[in-house]
Parts: structure tokens; C-alpha cells; sequence
């Protein structure tokens, strides 16, 4: 069940999604956290540091590895403002994250459900608790505008 917590925590990530819409990034942003703690957070970078891999979640990932001296997250929840990709979630799953809580879906590379559920194969030796939609009219309109914006 998803608390007021949780909505503060989305909030950051959509401040960093803003972030990423001012530096002419599409607007995606994540913050992650162990116990009660925000160890880090970011927002896409992919333009700026040509870097294919450089979304917003593993930004955080990397960071946090940083930040505790130590590639395994175990117990952190990862707060992001569009549901993971393939990529993201692999890269969720090898840092042992215990939860990811996402705001809007991604109809075009959702992994969480969206194109396909990659957090239920079977071929992870670890799962991961996966709630959608929280906050998601906020993070979708983030999206939505940039977009606007960049058509006309």
C-alpha cells in the first residue's frame, strides 16, 4: 500500500524529471532510498553525456553503489517517474533492489507490464516488488509537455 512517503519521495523524482526538461533531456527522473534515507537521485542524461545508457535510473544505481561502497542495494526502493525499461530493470535486478515504484507507464518499453512483465521471469535469482501509477496524471503530464513543446 502506497503512503504519503511514497508521494513525497515521487515528488523529488519529478523535480528531477524538470530537471532533465530544462537541459532538454526527456523529462525522467528517480531517487532512491535506504532506510528512510534518499541516497540519490537523477534524471536522464542521455543527450548530454552521449551516453545511451545514461536514464535516470541508473543514474541513481550507479551513484548509490558510489555513495555506500557497495553494487548491491539490498532494501532500497527506487522511486521513478516512468516505468523501467529493459535495461533499467535488469540493472534494478542485479543491484538487489527490494522495490521499484513508478508513476506513469510506458506503453512503447515498459518492462514492468506495459510491453512485457521482465520482473516475472523466472530467470532472476531475485525479485522485486513493483508498484505502478502512483502519481501518474503528474508524471505523465511532465511528459506530455515536453513532448508539446518539442513538435512545435
Amino acid at each position: 500500500m502506497l503512503s504519503r512517503e511514497d508521494d513525497y519521495w515521487m515528488r523529488i523524482a519529478l523535480e528531477e524529471a524538470n530537471s532533465a526538461a530544462k537541459n532538454n533531456e526527456v523529462p525522467v527522473g528517480a531517487v532512491l532510498i535506504l532506510e528512510n534515507e534518499m541516497i540519490s537521485r537523477g534524471h536522464n542524461q542521455l543527450i548530454s553525456s552521449l551516453d545511451p545508457t545514461a536514464h535516470a535510473e541508473i543514474k541513481c544505481i550507479r551513484d548509490a553503489a558510489k555513495k555506500i561502497n557497495n553494487y548491491r542495494l539490498n532494501g532500497a526502493t527506487l522511486y521513478v517517474t516512468l516505468e523501467p525499461c529493459a535495461m533499467c530493470l535488469s540493472a534494478i535486478a542485479h543491484a538487489r533492489l527490494k522495490k521499484v515504484i513508478f508513476g506513469a507507464y510506458d506503453k512503447k518499453t515498459g518492462a514492468c507490464g506495459s510491453c512485457f512483465n521482465l520482473f516475472k521471469a523466472t530467470c532472476f535469482n531475485h525479485s522485486i516488488e513493483i508498484e505502478g501509477g502512483l502519481m501518474e496524471k503528474e508524471c505523465s503530464e511532465v511528459l506530455k509537455n515536453f513532448f508539446i513543446l518539442k513538435r512545435n
